[in-house]
């Protein structure tokens, strides 16, 4: 039913943390995977993983903010691939944090560049790619809890994931009709590298608000990723998909 072996999917920020995890679920059920980062050295290493899972895969340095450089790393895919089946928007970080008055503007500006407009970019040379070969195919951006969650200090990060989900609602209006679905998963407290660099009350708190008293892990967003890239989610599309362990719905 997940069979991806003739699927070519690309994962921005796929050389670690949430993207790599989502490469590897990719990798399992057979779908040819190109990583876009902009680490030379953790691209190589996660390429490296992927062909060892008996995939095809090549790794693009590119810096998502720059639109300039992810028409070059689209170019550099399709020569390598020939074409793309499904796009997973991956790459952003949380940007400066500070309450609203302590911030200057052009700390919000990057954060909104850094998670949004790197979006944008990335969907429109995908979904150009994608009406180019006729075939449809799958948009999907890694949102946040914190776009549903108010956290201090923290609202440039959730603006931008927030502004992420308005843009999936839009676009699977206006793409459904090329049989593109644009999607967003939200996740909550997953275990990553950059998760784990925050103060320990930051990451105690998923575990007083999630009934299972679980945090997540990589191997968490495999299985989404996998059903989202697939002809199996045909019908999912302008969704926000929470992956929280009920985190965002437990109360206090």
């Amino acid at each position: 039913m997940f069979d991806l072996s003739k699927h070519v999917a690309l994962v921005t920020g796929g050389n670690a943390g949430l993207g790599l995890g989502m490469a590897r679920g990719l990798a399992k059920a057979g779908a040819s995977i190109a990583i876009w980062g902009r680490n030379a050295e953790r691209n190589a290493e996660a390429r490296a993983e992927l062909e060892r899972m008996g995939v095809l895969a090549a790794a693009f340095e590119c810096d998502v903010t720059d639109p300039a450089a992810v028409d070059r790393a689209m170019a550099a895919t399709l020569e390598t691939f020939g074409r793309l089946d499904s796009c997973f928007a991956n790459a952003g970080g949380s940007g400066a944090r500070g309450p609203l008055l302590a911030l200057p503007p052009e700390a919000w500006e990057q954060t909104m560049h850094l998670n949004f407009h790197s979006v944008v970019s990335t969907f429109r040379v995908a979904a150009a790619q994608f009406v180019a070969q006729g075939t449809g195919g799958r948009l999907v951006v890694t949102s946040s809890i914190a776009a549903l969650l108010g956290i201090p200090g923290g609202g440039g990060y959730s603006a931008s994931k927030a502004a992420v989900t308005g843009l999936v609602r839009a676009l699977a209006i206006e793409l459904g009709a090329a049989g593109i679905t644009v999607n967003a998963i939200l996740p909550g407290f997953i275990e990553t590298e950059m998760s784990l660099d925050t103060p320990q009350a930051f990451r105690d708190a998923p575990l007083r608000r999630t009934p299972s008293g679980q945090i997540g892990t990589l191997a968490d967003v495999e299985g989404i990723a996998v059903f989202l890239a697939s002809q199996e989610s045909r019908l999912m599309t302008g969704q926000s998909l929470v992956l929280d362990g009920a985190h965002t719905i437990f109360p206090l």
